[in-house]
């Protein structure tokens, strides 16, 4: 059974709502994340020297195992994406071990980049959600059809992050989370509660029984922007 993730604190998880809700516009607006960032295909040799001097127990091996992962898998189309492709990618990523933020990085809460978690060999919720949906970007699944997703996992009684892909825009999704290896449709998934999600153009709150509400452009979320700046880095090596 993978290991639950510690406890959030109600102020802070409280926090992130209001944050979100009344965000101010006065943030420049990203203009949209590049598109080979966070790619398995943006991975270069440099950056592979790079993880193995800054961890010890650097595993180029799931770096690579992740290109040839992209690789084998057929392409997303505008139409029906085959479950069998979300399946693959959210089993991929879940058999890295979980590791808290605190323990891994030293800090509470810390946005790893699709590479950084793989060599690190470690990934907290927000991590196997981001590198899943940049993998599923890479693979060629639209953005629409994406959304990271802030949710409190009821029966944990905490925050929780997973991976939501819309089949249509007002469809029921499928959710692509950690602490499950099986994509289920989220009427399925009682047990998470949502509270907002985004993805490279927007945020959007959650409204039980009526439809999600603007709050902006996702580059007004700080680990989102610290997050983009990092893959802008991975690309110099």
């Amino acid at each position: 059974m993978r290991r639950a993730e510690p406890v959030r604190s109600p102020v802070r998880y409280q926090s992130w709502i209001v944050y979100l809700a009344l965000a101010t516009l006065g943030i420049n607006p990203a203009s949209g994340v590049t598109r080979e960032l966070g790619f398995s295909r943006s991975v270069t040799s440099g950056l592979m020297q790079h993880f193995a001097a800054t961890f010890a127990h650097a595993s180029n091996r799931h770096l690579s195992d992740w290109q040839q992962l992209v690789r084998g898998l057929p392409a997303g189309q505008r139409g029906s994406v085959d479950p069998a492709l979300l399946d693959a990618v959210n089993t991929f990523f879940n058999h890295v071990p979980y590791v808290s933020d605190l323990a891994h990085w030293g800090v509470d809460d810390y946005w790893a980049s699709p590479a950084e978690m793989l060599a690190s060999d470690g990934a907290d919720c927000e991590d196997y959600s981001i590198a899943k949906y940049f993998t599923l970007k890479e693979l060629g699944v639209p953005i629409e059809r994406l959304r990271i997703t802030y949710v409190k996992a009821v029966r944990l009684n905490q925050a929780h992050m997973v991976l939501a892909y819309y089949p249509a825009p007002n469809a029921d999704p499928l959710i692509l989370d950690n602490l499950q290896d099986g994509v289920r449709p989220a009427s399925e998934r009682a047990d998470l509660i949502p509270v907002y999600s985004f993805n490279d153009e927007d945020v959007v709150l959650a409204r039980p029984g009526q439809s999600g509400a603007s709050a902006g452009s996702s580059s007004q979320i700080r680990l989102w922007r610290s997050l983009v700046n990092k893959l802008e880095k991975e690309l110099r090596y």
